[in-house]
This record gives structure tokens, sequence and C-alpha cells, in this order.
């Protein structure tokens, strides 16, 4: 039984391995950087879009659109038919928001750790391998010692850099501004209700240190429709202790959605289809 189950799993493998070696083969054009799609935010970095090869952290609040931002760069990529990889140790990746957005979901390898460490880990091998021009690492919402939440160490960053180096991927990360990745490159996002979103590049040896714009909600969910017409319920006219709908509001009344969209949104209020199965420890394979 046992030497079956080795067999088919070593099956499995191969058939991945020649997968990969189809896509790879088939037209590219040579990528230094890519692009958000966001002409704002591409215009803050140095060259014109997230460069390949190293490490970015994209540093926000939930709903800041952080995670948006990523899928714009992965879909980028898939433009270009080139293989992305999604460490969701969260498992707050709704497929049906990513394909909006220009994903291409067969091109999209989606891994599911459990722990925090394991998520690096996977992070780690996958951009290492050469295989994949971009590698998100979700790494919010993980526990650390004392209940706080989990945190990039030092030794962690630098395998994730080195790594983003040697396989020539971007690697996305991914953070809460509760526990952010230092040492790193970063674009910190926030929501600010109807007014729309910012983003400020924070540190880069680039240079454009401290620059920061301020875009509507459409550059980054054109699909919303927001110029149509659509409800919003701005944060900063929610009396203290006023009561409504249960999803729109945290139990600290705030606003769930620094958007202010009313409604739920896929993935972040509903329910999560399962993917696939979470990696093993390393050193168990």
């Amino acid at each position: 039984m046992g030497a079956a189950v080795e067999r088919s799993s070593v099956g499995v493998v191969e058939e991945l391995r020649e997968r990969i070696r189809q896509l790879q083969a088939a037209p590219r054009r040579a990528l230094s950087v890519l692009r958000t799609g966001v002409d704002a935010v591409d215009a803050l970095l140095p060259l014109g879009g997230l460069p390949l090869g190293h490490s970015v952290e994209l540093c926000g609040e939930a709903a800041s659109g952080r995670a948006s931002l990523a899928l714009r760069a992965v879909a980028t990529a898939h433009r270009e038919l080139r293989l992305c990889a999604w460490v969701d140790g969260p498992k707050e990746l709704y497929p049906p928001a990513a394909a909006a957005l220009g994903v291409d979901l067969e091109r999209l390898l989606v891994v599911r750790p459990r722990a925090f460490a394991q998520r690096v880990w996977a992070a780690v091998q996958l951009a290492r391998s050469g295989a994949f021009t971009a590698v998100v690492v979700d790494l919010t919402h993980g526990v650390g010692a004392a209940g706080r939440p989990a945190r990039l160490s030092l030794p962690e960053a630098r395998k994730l850099a080195d790594a983003a180096a040697r396989g020539g991927a971007l690697v996305l990360l991914l953070t809460s501004p509760e526990a952010p990745a230092d040492g790193l490159a970063r674009l910190r996002l926030e929501a600010l209700g109807i007014q729309g979103w910012s983003v400020e590049l924070e540190r880069s040896r680039g240079g454009g240190v401290g620059a920061r714009v301020v875009r509507p909600w459409r550059e980054l969910y054109p699909e919303v429709g927001l110029d149509a017409g659509a409800p919003l319920l701005d944060a900063d006219a929610v009396a203290p202790g006023a009561s409504g709908p249960g999803f729109y509001r945290e139990p600290g009344d705030r606003v769930r959605n620094g958007l202010g969209i009313l409604g739920q949104r896929p993935g972040r209020d509903a329910p999560m289809p399962s993917l696939g199965e979470a990696l093993p420890p390393p050193g168990t394979c």
C-alpha cells in the first residue's frame, strides 16, 4: 500500500515538472520589473515597477489594497506567460476576485502552510527554484510569542532576499503594521474611506524614500464601478455607538471595510473555499 502511494506521488511530481517545462518553453520576453498596472504606484519605484530578484513588502491593514496590488503584479507576469506562486497561510485568497484582476489561475500555484515558519520556508523554496517570476507570501494573522503577531526575523528576511536573488524572482511580502518586515523595501498602503487609498514608499535602496500618492479606489478595483454611483459608507460619518448591520462593522464600532463599500467583500467577510492541502513541516518530505 505504501509503495503504491509513493509511486503515485512520484507520478504527480513528474507531471507537475513536465507542465512547468512546457509553460517555461513558451515564447516570452525578458522582464526586469513587474508593473502593478497602477501608473501612480509604479512611478513611485525607481525602476518603474517591482524589481525582480528582490523582496518587497506591502504593508497595510486588512482591506487596504495590499493583496489586490500583489494580484495586479501577478496578473502582469501571467500576461507574459510566466508562472507565479502564492503562499496563502491565512487562506484569504479568493480565486474569483483574483481572476477579476487578470490573474490566470492555471498559472498560479497556491500553497497553504499552517505555521508561520512554514510559510517562510515554502516561500524560500519557491523563489529559489527559479520556476516562478513572482512569489507572494501572506504573513498576516500569524501568532508569535506571548500571543503577539508573528514577525519576520532578520535571518528569515535575509533568506528570502537571497532566494529571490538566486531564483530571479520577485518576492512580495504581505504584512500588517503591527508586524512589519524590517530591512526590506516597503510600500505602506492605507485605506482613506471615500477619499480612496494611499501608497507610501518608506524605504528603497534606489531612492525615492518618503514619496506618497493618494489614488481613487476605481484605479485598484475598476470592476466595483464606483463611478456608476455605488453606495458608500464614510467611516468618519459614523457616530461612535451607532447601530448598523453587523457585516458593516467590527465589534469596536469600526467600519469593517476600509473601502467603505456596503456589503461583503469576497475573501474578507465570506467563508473561503479550500484550494489545497497545507505543506508538511520542513524536512518531512
